[in-house]
C-alpha cells in the first residue's frame, strides 16, 4: 500500500544474478494505470494479465503486505502459474484498517505549488512524525510540467475502496506448492496465531521470523531477506 516496484530495487538487483526479476506496480500505484476497485481478485487478475502479456507461463512470486495478499490470491486462483511464493509479514486474514487519516492527509497537502521535496516533507511533518515513513510516502511525488509536483498514485481511488485492502483472502481453496511466510518479530502483522488459518490455504507453508525487523522486514533486513528468498526459490527451481 502506497509503495511501488521501485521500493524493491536493491533486492531485485541482487536476485537478478540468479533470476529474471520483474518489479511490479500495483494498480493505482507507481506507473500502473488508475482503476476502479482495489480488491484482491482484481489485483491478482492484473498480475496474471502481465504474465500473459510477457508470455510467461509460470513464475515465483514475492509480496509484502498488500502485495503479499495479491500474491496469495494469484496462487489460489491460478495455482498452475505459480512455482513458489514468499509472503512478507502478512496473513490471509482481515485486518482492522489503518492509515486512512494519513492518506487523507496526503490528499489535503497541496504539492502543486512547491519547488522542492523538502518543502513537501515539511508539510507532511505536521501530521506524519516518522521521518522514514515520510520518505517512503514522498517517493510517490513526481514533478509536473510547468513546475510543482503531483502525486503519482491514485489517492482518491485508493480511499474510495480502502476497505478492500484490509479484507481477508477467501477460503475454500488451497495452493499446495512451496510457500514461505517471513514475519517481522518486532511488531509485525504476521503472528503465531495466524499459522492455522494460513495452513488451511497453504498446507506446505513454512515460517521464519526476523526478530530484529518489524512490518517492513524486506527493507529493514534487505540482505538477509534477499538471501532467504534466493535460497528458498533456488532449492525449488529444479
Amino acid at each position: 500500500l502506497l509503495g511501488s516496484g521501485a521500493n524493491w530495487h536493491s533486492i531485485a538487483r541482487g536476485l537478478s544474478a540468479r533470476f529474471r526479476v520483474l518489479a511490479v506496480d500495483a494498480r493505482n500505484h507507481g506507473f500502473s494505470p488508475w482503476c476502479d476497485g482495489m480488491d484482491y481478485p482484481s489485483q491478482a487478475a492484473d498480475v496474471l494479465d502481465l504474465l500473459d502479456n510477457l508470455s510467461l507461463e509460470k513464475a515465483f512470486f514475492v509480496g509484502h503486505s498488500m502485495g503479499g495478499k495479491t500474491a496469495m490470491e494469484v496462487s489460489l486462483s491460478a495455482p498452475e502459474r505459480v512455482l513458489g511464493l514468499v509472503v512478507a509479514d502478512i496473513a490471509p486474514i482481515a485486518y482492522t484498517p489503518r492509515y486512512r487519516e494519513m492518506i487523507e492527509t496526503l490528499l489535503e497537502v497541496d504539492v502543486s505549488s512547491i519547488d522542492k521535496r523538502s518543502e513537501a516533507d515539511a508539510l507532511l511533518a505536521e501530521q506524519v512524525e516518522d521521518r522514514m515513513l515520510r520518505l517512503f510516502l514522498l517517493k510517490n511525488l513526481e514533478r509536473r510540467e510547468g513546475g510543482g509536483f503531483r502525486w503519482r498514485i491514485n489517492l482518491p481511488g485508493i480511499v474510495a475502496d480502502y476497505q478492500s485492502v484490509w479484507d481477508g483472502i477467501p477460503g475454500g481453496r488451497s495452493y499446495n506448492g512451496p510457500v514461505l511466510f517471513v514475519a517481522g518479530g518486532n511488531g509485525g502483522y504476521l503472528r503465531q496465531g495466524d499459522h492455522e488459518p494460513i495452513r488451511k490455504l497453504f498446507p506446505a507453508a513454512e515460517f521464519v521470523t526476523f526478530e530484529n525487523a518489524g512490518h517492513w522486514v524486506h527493507a529493514e533486513e534487505p540482505e538477509a531477506f534477499m538471501e532467504k528468498v534466493a535460497s528458498f526459490f533456488s532449492n525449488r527451481s529444479g
